[in-house]
C-alpha cells in the first residue's frame, strides 16, 4: 500500500531538506565524502533524505542524515545538541524500527578524531546484522 503524501509537506519537506544539505556540518560532509557516489563498496546512499510515514492518522516526514534504501539503513550523524534531544532521538529510531529500517547512530568526536573508525562501525554494523 502506498502512502498518500499531500503535496504540501513534500514540497516543505524537499526544501527544509536542501537547506540542512546546505548547512551541513563539516564531520557530515566528511561522512559524504566516503559514501557519495557509490565509493563505500559500491552502495547507493542519500543525504538528508526525506521519510513519509503515518503511524497516528497523520502523514509526517522524518529527514535522515544518510539513508540507503538498499541497506534499508538510516545513518545519524549526532553532534553535541543530541544530548539534550535523546527522547526525540530514541522515538525517530522506534519509528525507523517499525518502518523496518535499522539505524546507526554516530557521534561527531569520533568522527573528527578519526573518520577510519566511521568506516569501521558502518561495517561491523552492516555485518552484524
Amino acid at each position: 500500500m502506498s502512502l498518500k503524501v499531500p503535496e504540501s509537506l513534500r514540497m516543505i519537506a524537499k526544501i527544509s531538506a536542501r537547506e540542512m544539505r546546505k548547512t551541513s556540518t563539516p564531520e557530515e560532509e566528511m561522512v559524504w565524502e566516503i559514501l557519495r557516489n557509490r565509493k563505500y563498496k559500491g552502495i547507493k546512499f542519500l543525504r538528508q533524505h526525506q521519510i513519509f510515514y503515518d503511524l497516528k492518522g497523520q502523514t509526517t516526514v522524518m529527514i535522515t542524515d544518510f539513508y540507503s534504501n538498499e541497506l534499508q539503513l538510516v545513518i545519524e550523524i549526532d553532534g553535541g545538541y543530541h544530548e539534550n534531544i535523546k527522547r526525540e532521538d530514541e522515538e525517530r529510531d522506534k519509528i525507523c524500527e517499525l518502518l523496518g529500517l535499522r539505524v546507526l547512530r554516530i557521534k561527531n568526536d569520533l568522527i573528527k578524531k578519526d573518520s577510519g573508525e566511521f568506516i569501521r562501525k558502518l561495517e561491523g554494523f552492516i555485518k552484524n546484522d
